[in-house]
């Protein structure tokens, strides 16, 4: 699968449990670490961990596999890491302070609705 579909995916993927304001950022050429960000927004740890499981259980039936999960015990941040995509849930006031979005103003955004 190709990392821009893998991103899709994953936006996709988190919107089934109702997270928010899903962006993926394209950092095609402005990052050696990876190609694409998939950052959104659940409301509660139970949420987080819903986001999370529904991701990686919806790309391992499309047969790609999350090399390394960081966030798993304090449901604060989640990083999903499938190398050229970095999935990132976050809670509310976590989102705001690291504000990655901002940090990676020049990157091409697209929004994912439901």
């Amino acid at each position: 699968m190709e990392s821009k579909e893998l991103a899709q995916l994953t936006a996709e993927l988190s919107l089934t449990k109702k997270a928010k304001d899903v962006v993926i950022l394209d950092l095609t050429g402005l990052s050696d670490v990876t190609n694409y960000f998939v950052i959104c927004t659940g409301e509660s740890d139970t949420q987080v961990k819903a986001i999370a499981d529904a991701i990686d259980d919806g790309a391992r039936e499309e047969e790609a596999r999350v090399w390394r999960r960081e966030g798993l015990k304090n449901l604060q941040w989640v990083l999903l890491d499938f190398v050229d995509v970095v999935v990132h849930v976050f809670q509310p006031k976590v989102r705001e302070y690291y504000d990655i979005e901002r940090l990676w103003g020049d990157a091409p955004r697209t929004v994912v609705k439901d």
